[in-house]
């Protein structure tokens, strides 16, 4: 049986849920899979139905650990400890019946504890990590954050040594692994985080059949979609584009987070025209339609370690994509490899005035070439079908 210890899950409408859920989908046509979960919280502000019955070939074990969907550092460490303490006690109930487990938890408590039970028990473990911690800490709590991350450092080396697999998510994390936690290059490896493409060629194709004639005096619309979190730079842009006053231009910030209500009232002290939509679950290629071009916010060094997951829909949605980010990080490289965009340093609002200026200017085609330049780059490197098999496949190894 493969066990699966994953932090999000449908119905929660985040990337690393979706991943998660196709990646358990695609091993359950083969081998008995049992995810473990707890129940849904993100993002912090989203109503969650009570009728999220499924009819999967996988079994859900939803566990009765602390959820702490606002961005809180102490409730953060509870809840990973929480969700570790009873992936942990499960692992070691059921361990005769368990052939690998599959790590994708919260930093750093969880996955620490679920490799470190599965390695006392001589059970194989595959650790997914999608976010580099404790250097992340260093962005959330920047006066303490560089002490804290070097008194945890050892402890995410250590989980991650204990696991007979790593799968880092970018280029970045992975030589970040081999350099800073002595992980061997032969025990981990890179796995691109996926989008499902068919939804947005789908989406595509329905608007080509009932196509109509773009208004000429159309509102120019910049939009992030994502999650409004702490990092996510969104109150920048949103400042930024209230001070620039551009004409016929609107700023769409689509999404929930534990920031959106700050981000509002920054807006509303304005009275710019930014909007704030929420994002219906399986509209975001629908929703980001309506944009021209696409941002992306990071607040510095917070963008070092992965890929953000909203920069891959961007992609498949054949939009520009204005990127405030680290220059060095993989962000700012696949835009440039993918030519698909602009990349400006995080949270400077004269260059990002400037440039959203000029791009309101610019010619319709050029607009389209930089979208088709994404979508093209996305569907090489960030398809489900390439990132998901590989994926399957490292699984399958270690069984």
């Amino acid at each position: 049986m493969i066990v699966m210890a994953c932090a999000t899950f449908p119905p929660e409408p985040v990337v690393a849920a979706s991943l998660t859920y196709d990646l358990a989908t695609e091993l359950a046509r083969n081998y008995q899979v049992r995810v473990l979960t707890p129940r849904p919280s993100r993002p912090y502000g989203f109503s969650f139905s009570s009728d999220t019955a499924r009819r999967d070939q996988f079994e859900q074990v939803i566990l009765p650990s602390y959820t702490c969907p606002k961005s809180c550092l102490l409730g953060r460490m509870w809840e990973s400890y929480s969700f570790g303490r009873h992936v942990s006690r499960y692992i070691r109930d059921n361990s005769t019946s368990i052939d690998v487990v599959y790590i994708c938890a919260w930093p750093l408590l969880a996955q620490y504890m679920i490799a470190k039970t599965a390695n006392r028990l001589g059970l194989k473990s595959v650790v997914h990590v999608e976010d580099i911690y404790p250097e992340s800490l260093s962005n959330k709590i920047p006066a303490v954050g560089a002490i804290v991350g070097r008194l945890l450092m050892p402890l995410d080396a250590f989980s991650l040594r204990m696991a007979t697999q790593v799968v880092a998510v970018s280029d970045n994390m992975m030589t970040r692994f081999i350099s800073t936690r002595g992980i061997s290059s032969n025990k981990i490896a890179l796995v691109y985080n996926w989008q499902e493409e068919d939804v947005f060629l789908e989406y595509r194709k329905e608007l080509a059949e009932h196509q109509v004639e773009e208004e000429p005096d159309k509102v120019f619309t910049f939009m992030y979609l994502g999650n409004i979190g702490p990092v996510a730079g969104v109150d920048f842009v949103v400042r930024t584009f209230a001070e620039a006053r551009i004409p016929n231009a609107r700023l769409v910030v689509a999404g929930a987070g534990s920031m959106r209500e700050q981000c509002r009232k920054i807006a509303d002290g304005y009275g710019s025209c930014i909007e704030f939509w929420d994002v219906p679950q399986g509209k975001v290629p629908e929703t980001q339609a309506q944009a021209d071009v696409m941002l992306l916010p990071v607040k510095c060094g917070a963008g070092m370690s992965s890929i953000p997951s909203k920069l891959l829909a961007y992609l498949f949605s054949r939009k520009p994509v204005i990127a405030c980010v680290d220059q060095d990080s993989d962000t700012a490289q696949t835009i440039r490899k993918a030519d698909c965009g602009w990349v400006l340093p995080p949270e400077n609002p004269d260059e990002l005035t400037k440039l959203m200026k000029t791009v309101v200017g610019l010619p319709q085609q050029t607009m389209k070439q930089y979208g088709l330049n994404g979508f093209m780059y996305a569907r090489k490197h960030f398809s489900r079908q390439r990132n998901l098999n590989k994926l399957v496949r490292l699984i399958r190894k270690n069984l």
